[in-house]
C-alpha cells in the first residue's frame, strides 16, 4: 500500500486540476531601464485564472525594483482525465 507522503505535492496538484504553467517575464534592468532582460517562472497554477501566477506578478511588482515589460504564459495540463484509471489490484515483487 502506498503511504500518503509517497506521493508528491506536485502529483497531488495534477490530480486536482492544476496544469504545468509556464510564464516568460521579460522585465526593465532597476540600474539600466532602456535595458529588457528575460526571467522564466514555472510552477503548478490553476487554467484560466493562474492564482499562483497572479501572487508572484504582485509580489515581482512590490518587492522588486525591476520594472515589468511583458509576460507571456504557457500552460499545459499534463494530467487528462482519460489518462488516470484506478487499478484492480497490487502486484508485489520480492
Amino acid at each position: 500500500m502506498i503511504e500518503k507522503d509517497a506521493v508528491s505535492r506536485d502529483f497531488r496538484k495534477q490530480v486536482l486540476g492544476y496544469g504545468l504553467t509556464t510564464a516568460e517575464i521579460v522585465y526593465r534592468r532597476p540600474d539600466r531601464r532602456w535595458l529588457l532582460q528575460t526571467y522564466v517562472w514555472q510552477d503548478y497554477d490553476m487554467f484560466p485564472d493562474f492564482p499562483a501566477l497572479k501572487d508572484f506578478l504582485a509580489f515581482w511588482e512590490t518587492k522588486l525594483e525591476g520594472p515589468l515589460f511583458a509576460v507571456t504564459v504557457a500552460h499545459s495540463k499534463l494530467i487528462k482525465p482519460a489518462e488516470l484509471r484506478a487499478v484492480d489490484g497490487v502486484f508485489r515483487l520480492h
